[in-house]
């Protein structure tokens, strides 16, 4: 893949497999299943096996589509020779099947019980004033920009606007398969390093955005939260400078008491429909904070130490004196960052993707 240059070699080991013949009987056995005759005695289940068995059926016809393609692909090399109209045409079929591998490769290296759900994006402003605000729209930008190129839905659910310019924070909901599994490594510190515009005596400036990812929750993810632990206050919501002051109270923020975590939505149309987009974001959160409290419990019982927080810095961004994007974690080096900051995020992200699942092989 064009401009991934990486010191960890042996990262690649980690290569994802389509196996053919173990999704077969996969979708041989849940087709048996469906074919019982209480089957739909229990519909949630019975829906769940039946949208496993419609991936698989996708998975299998995709793989097969893409071996039909690779042979049409060297039967027009074979007799293309000098025909320069057919080799054009080649070269555009390969491109567009490299990038086909890049998305089905992404796709495989999945694995983890909630990559398949929705997921929610906050983005929040860090050190640096208006610049870094600044840098927080880009970065929220990046993903809206990113979820519209894999023809993803996105909801902005809440964001505050920065004083000059930018944004202080923002919470976005991106609808569709796959998106937490996809999105889930770009938790952490996001550094940028440019010329301020901001500043003018023109100085180069080094800004922080932080962003969190989590799972929507949905009927899957048992979380228990009583009524009595939470705050709920409401008030109205605003755009930036001021406008679109709602006359009524329809903006929500939810505090749950226990442990401090704080929720706001004001960007639906009405305080029920904020309510339920506030809880939903509020379960996500305490389910994070769960799941990383049992990491560090797995981790200190193997004797290591190991910092799970999601506000570690994991990718550089550098506009001035050159342009480069740098994965902290995964060594990935790309030259392009226009592009990657304008959504061309799943080079970066397939590192990430083969990082992560070396990094299983390695406690296993």
């Amino acid at each position: 893949m064009k401009g991934w240059r990486t010191s960890l070699g042996a990262s690649r080991r980690c290569r994802p497999v389509f196996d053919l013949p173990r999704k077969e009987a996969e979708l041989k056995e849940l087709d048996e299943q469906a074919a019982a005759s209480d089957f739909w005695n229990e519909p949630q289940v019975a829906q769940k096996v039946m949208q496993r068995a419609a991936d698989i059926r996708s998975q299998i016809d995709r793989w097969a589509g893409i071996g039909s393609h690779v042979a049409d692909l060297q039967e027009l090399a074979a007799i293309a020779a000098d025909d320069e109209g057919m080799i054009s045409e080649l070269e555009s079929e390969l491109t567009a099947l490299s990038k086909q591998l890049v998305q089905d490769e992404m796709e495989l290296l999945l694995g983890g019980d909630y990559d398949d759900h929705n997921v929610i994006v906050s983005v929040y402003a860090r050190e640096g004033g208006t610049e870094a605000q600044e840098w927080a729209r880009m970065v929220m930008r990046m993903y809206v920009r990113w979820a519209e190129r894999h023809r993803y839905d996105v909801e902005i659910s809440d964001m505050s606007e920065g004083e000059e310019a930018g944004i202080k924070s923002a919470t976005l909901t991106i609808k569709g398969r796959n998106a937490y599994g996809y999105l889930r490594g770009e938790a952490g510190q996001h550094r940028m390093v440019r010329i301020s515009p901001y500043d003018s005596q023109h100085r180069r400036q080094t800004s922080f955005a932080l962003v969190e990812v989590l799972p929507e929750i949905d009927n899957s993810i048992n979380i228990d939260v009583r009524d009595e632990d939470l705050k709920i206050d409401v008030y109205r919501s605003a755009g930036a400078g001021g406008q679109n002051v709602q006359k009524t109270s329809t903006a929500i923020r939810i505090t749950h008491l226990p442990s401090g975590t704080v929720v706001t939505c004001q960007n639906e149309r009405s305080q029920l429909q904020n309510r339920e987009t506030a809880m939903k974001i509020l379960l996500s959160k305490l389910w994070e904070m769960e799941r990383r409290k049992k990491e560090e419990e797995t981790a200190g019982l193997r004797g290591e130490h190991v910092h799970v927080g999601w506000g570690t810095q994991i990718r550089s961004y550098v506009y001035q004196p050159y342009q480069q994007v740098k994965d902290l974690r995964t060594g990935y080096e790309t030259s392009a960052i226009f592009n990657l900051v304008d959504g061309e995020l799943d080079e970066v992200i397939t590192s990430v993707l083969h990082w992560r699942a070396d990094q299983a092989v390695a406690v296993d």
